[in-house]
C-alpha cells in the first residue's frame, strides 16, 4: 500500500465531506479566477497570510461578482472546519447574539480571519461537485490519465452521485488536480503569464502548510497520522521531495512527483469502513420478508476527524443509542425506511441519504447535517449548519446559529423550531460549542444553480396551529428538563392553547357526572377512536416499537451494540432505558 519511501499520503476526509457544498460552484470560482485571486491576496496588505472577512467580501463581491450572502456562506463554512475550541464557539455565538443592527453584525464578522492559502484550496475543492456537460450526458467524468478509475460499478455510481462521502472520488480529484492545487501555493512571480508553474517554481515550507488542509499521512504504516507539512519536516523525506535547505522550499515538480507516488486511498475512509470496520447487523422478520439493518464503524481505530458510523437499511425498527463511541463521529444514515432513530450523543456531522417515512432525533451536531434525496422524513436536531437538497415532504425542527441552506431540487419542505429535550442535551451542546442563540432556523438561504432563480415555494414555516412538542421516550442522566432556550412565542402560545384544550376536555368530562356504566362506555369509545387514529396516523408502529420483548434478541456482552429491533429500544451497555413514555402525536 505505502509508496514514496515507506510513506503513505491520503486525502483528508472532512474538507470534502463538510466543506464542499453539494451544489455546482459559480463559474467565478474556477481555476482561472482563483489564480488571479492568489496573485491579488499576496500583493495586498491585510490579505496574507490571514484573510479577514472585509477583504474577502471586497474580493468576492467586487472582483468575482458573487452575492454577499454567498461570499459569507463560503467564509463561514470554511471557519466551521477550523476546529475552534468549544469555548471560543460559545463566545462567538454570544457576541453575534448581541448584534442588534447590520452594522454591528458586520463589525463582529470583521473580527473573523482565515488562513489565506487554505481558504484558496477550500474554494478550489468546490469543483468536486461541478456538473460538466459531459457528466450530464454520460453520467461520469471522462477518464483522466492522472486519475484511477473506480474499482466497481458501485464506486462509479457513488462517485458521480455522492462525492462528499466517497473517498475514491476524493483521491481521484486530488490525483487529477494536484498540480493546480500546488500552483495556487506558489509565489505569483514564479508562474507563467497564464498562471501555470514554470520549471524552477518553488513551494515554501510555509506555503506547504496550506496543503495540510487536504493531505495527511503516516510513515511505514505507523499508527500516528500527521499533516503533510509535518511529514515533510523529516530530513529523509525532504530530500526525496526536492527540498532545498538554501531556499527553504521544495521544487514544485519533484514535490508533485513524490506526492503522486505516495498518494493512496484514505485508510479511514468509507470504503475501508464498509470492508473492515466493526459491523453490527440484525435479521428481523417483517411481514414475511427478512430485512437486515447494517451498521459499520471505525471509531475504535480512526483518529479525530476521520471517525465514522455508517447505518443502512434500518426498516420498520426503532434504533436508539447514547454512547461515547458516537461522540465526535461523522454519521451517515442511508436508505432507512419507516424507522425511528435516536442518536443522543454529541456528533461531528450527520448525513441522511435516500431515507423515507422515518423520524430521526439527533444529539448536537458540531458542524453540519446534510439531508439529501429524502422523502417524508422528520428530523429534529441542534446543528452548526443545516443543508437540504433534492428532498420532498420533509419536516425539520432545528436549532442552528446559521441560515439553513436549501439546495436545488427540494419540494414541500417544512421548517419548524427545535421542540424536544433529553436530560444531557445542554451538556452535549456545550461540549461542541453550540448555544441557544443566535437561532436562524426560520431564515433559510436558497442556493440555486448559477443562472437560475431558486424556488421560494419549495418550503414553508410550520404553522403554529400544527405545532406539537416531541417527547424523547427514554430515561437518561442529566439536568436538562425543557427545550433549551424555550419555544418561540407564537409556538409557545399554540402549545399552551392545546394544553388548555386538554384541560377543558377533562373538566367537561368531570362535570358531566357520568355513572359507572356511562364512564365505562365512554372510556371504551375514546379508546376505540384513539386506536383508530393511531393506525391511520402511523403512530401505532412507533408506540409498539417501545414495548420491550420478553427475550432480548442480542447478546448483552456486546457493549458496542446499537439497538435495532422492531419491538424494542431498551439499551444494553448504554445509559438509555426504555420507560414506557410515548411521543406526543405530532
Amino acid at each position: 500500500m505505502d509508496q514514496g519511501g515507506g510513506v503513505a499520503v491520503w486525502p483528508r476526509m472532512e474538507p470534502f465531506l463538510l466543506g464542499a457544498l453539494q451544489v455546482a460552484p459559480p463559474t467565478k470560482l474556477s481555476l482561472h479566477y482563483l489564480r488571479k485571486m492568489a496573485a491579488y491576496v499576496r500583493s495586498r496588505e491585510g490579505c496574507f497570510p490571514m484573510l479577514g472577512w472585509l477583504m474577502w467580501r471586497h474580493i468576492a463581491c467586487g472582483k468575482l461578482q458573487l452575492p454577499e450572502d454567498l461570499a459569507w456562506l463560503y467564509f463561514e463554512t470554511f471557519d466551521l472546519l477550523a476546529g475552534h475550541p468549544a469555548e471560543e464557539r460559545l463566545e462567538w455565538a454570544e457576541n453575534l447574539s448581541q448584534c442588534s443592527s447590520p452594522r454591528e453584525l458586520d463589525r463582529q464578522r470583521s473580527k473573523l480571519c482565515v488562513d489565506t492559502l487554505q481558504f484558496l484550496l477550500f474554494l478550489y475543492i468546490q469543483q468536486l461537485n461541478r456538473v460538466s456537460l459531459r457528466t450530464s450526458l454520460i453520467g461520469e467524468e471522462w477518464p483522466s490519465p492522472r486519475s484511477r478509475s473506480p474499482s466497481s460499478d458501485r464506486e462509479a455510481k457513488t462517485s458521480s452521485q455522492n462525492k462528499n462521502w466517497d473517498d475514491q472520488a476524493h483521491l481521484s480529484f486530488l490525483q487529477t488536480h494536484l498540480c493546480e492545487l500546488l500552483e495556487l501555493l506558489v509565489e505569483p512571480g514564479q508562474l507563467s503569464g497564464s498562471g501555470q508553474a514554470v520549471k524552477d517554481s518553488q513551494v515554501s515550507l510555509e506555503a506547504l502548510q496550506g496543503l495540510s488542509l487536504l493531505l495527511e499521512g503516516s510513515v511505514s504504516r505507523g499508527r500516528n497520522v500527521h499533516p503533510i507539512h509535518k511529514l515533510l519536516s523529516r530530513a529523509p523525506l525532504q530530500t526525496q521531495a526536492g527540498y532545498s535547505k538554501l531556499s527553504r522550499s521544495f521544487s514544485l515538480h519533484p514535490l508533485l512527483a513524490w506526492l503522486r507516488q505516495a498518494l493512496v486511498p484514505n485508510p479511514f475512509g468509507m470504503s475501508t469502513c464498509l470492508r473492515s470496520g466493526k459491523k453490527l447487523a440484525w435479521a428481523q422478520q417483517v411481514e414475511g420478508a427478512m430485512k437486515r439493518a447494517k451498521i459499520a464503524r471505525n471509531t475504535h481505530t480512526a483518529p479525530p476527524g476521520s471517525k465514522m458510523v455508517l447505518m443502512s437499511q434500518v426498516f420498520r425498527q426503532t434504533l436508539a443509542k447514547d454512547s461515547d463511541k458516537l461522540a465526535g463521529a461523522n454519521v451517515k444514515i442511508h436508505r432507512c425506511s419507516d424507522a425511528f432513530i435516536y442518536l443522543l450523543s454529541p456528533l461531528r456531522s450527520v448525513s441522511l441519504d435516500k431515507c423515507r417515512n422515518s423520524t430521526v432525533v439527533l444529539g448536537p451536531i458540531e458542524t453540519s447535517i446534510h439531508i439529501q434525496s429524502c422523502e417524508n422524513v422528520k428530523v429534529v436536531c441542534v446543528a452548526g449548519r443545516l443543508a437540504i437538497g433534492s428532498s420532498s415532504y420533509c419536516t425539520i425542527h432545528a436549532l442552528t446559529p446559521t441560515r439553513p441552506l436549501l439546495l436545488p431540487g427540494n419540494t414541500a419542505l417544512t421548517l419548524g423550531p427545535f421542540h424536544t429535550h433529553y436530560p444531557s442535551l445542554e451538556d452535549h451542546m456545550a461540549s461542541v460549542g453550540l448555544a441557544v442563540v443566535p437561532n436562524a432556523w426560520d431564515q433559510p438561504f436558497l442556493v440555486g444553480v448559477e443562472g437560475t432563480i431558486p424556488d421560494p415555494g419549495s418550503y414553508r414555516l410550520l404553522p403554529p396551529a400544527e405545532f406539537c412538542p416531541l417527547v424523547v421516550p427514554f430515561r437518561m442522566e442529566g439536568d436538562t428538563c425543557e427545550v433549551p432556550g424555550g419555544l418561540p412565542s407564537l409556538y409557545q402560545k399554540a402549545h399552551e392553547e392545546r394544553e388548555k384544550s386538554v384541560q377543558d376536555w377533562q373538566k367537561m368530562v368531570k362535570d358531566a357526572h357520568l355513572n359507572k356504566e356511562q364512564r365505562r362506555q365512554f372510556q371504551a369509545l375514546v379508546e376505540q377512536k384513539f386506536h383508530e387514529w393511531l393506525l391511520e396516523s402511523g403512530h401505532r408502529q412507533e408506540l409498539d416499537s417501545l414495548i420491550p420483548p420478553c427475550i432480548a434478541s442480542q447478546d448483552p456482552s456486546d457493549s458496542d451494540s446499537l439497538e435495532a429491533r422492531t419491538n424494542d429500544t431498551r439499551q444494553e451497555g448504554t445509559s438509555i432505558r426504555e420507560v414506557g413514555q410515548t411521543r406526543l402525536p405530532c
